[in-house]
């Protein structure tokens, strides 16, 4: 096989020649898994809708809200009565040994400050360092933050499915409030 000269000619085909080989590699893996990643995340909605339900009758609702490391995406049960019977963490990308403590912080019984599960929804919740009643997670406020808003968001869903509205709200907007009266 003879060697090929070495120009910017024959570097940009080669190049390209690889480029294009790997994406279609790429493309191939991803047609193969497309339909079981598919029905590996509708089972893990599915899985995340009867933990939170816990056995009870009432409407399990997803929302999301912006973390500290991007987009948390959480499912919500409610009582009929709007009471929290519980949630789980789909989707985060907070900061390992902090902001991924909300996957249990909120659920936590035996610290009713902090706990959210068993407690009538308001679409209020905000953290206690913003005037709210919710413990944030100890040097995670910001992914403290954004799980309330996006409850508030699953409990706004929820009304509205009950065919009433309400105004979910985040301490961040409190916060904004304040200081807009204050000038």
């Amino acid at each position: 096989m003879a060697k090929l000269e070495s120009s910017f000619k024959n570097m940009v085909l080669s190049l390209t020649a690889i480029t294009l080989v790997a994406a279609a590699g790429l493309a191939g893996v991803y047609m193969v898994t497309k339909a079981q990643i598919e029905a590996q995340n509708i089972a893990a909605q599915n899985a995340a809708k009867i933990a939170v339900l816990n056995g009870q009758e009432g409407t399990a609702i997803e929302a999301v809200a912006d973390g500290f490391g991007g987009p948390i995406r959480i499912m919500v049960g409610f009582a009929n009565d709007g009471t929290i019977l519980g949630y789980e963490v789909l989707e985060q990308q907070e900061t390992p040994g902090l902001g991924t403590h909300m996957v249990e912080w909120f659920k936590q019984a035996d610290k009713p400050g902090q706990c959210i599960v068993g407690r009538q929804a308001n679409g209020q919740f905000t953290v206690s360092k913003d005037g709210g009643d919710v413990d944030a997670i100890t040097a995670a406020t910001i992914s403290s933050r954004a799980f309330l808003k996006a409850v508030n968001s699953a409990y706004a869903d929820w009304k509205a499915q009950q065919g009433e509205q309400v105004e979910a709200w985040s301490g961040a907007s409190q916060q904004q409030g304040k200081e807009e009266n204050n000038e």
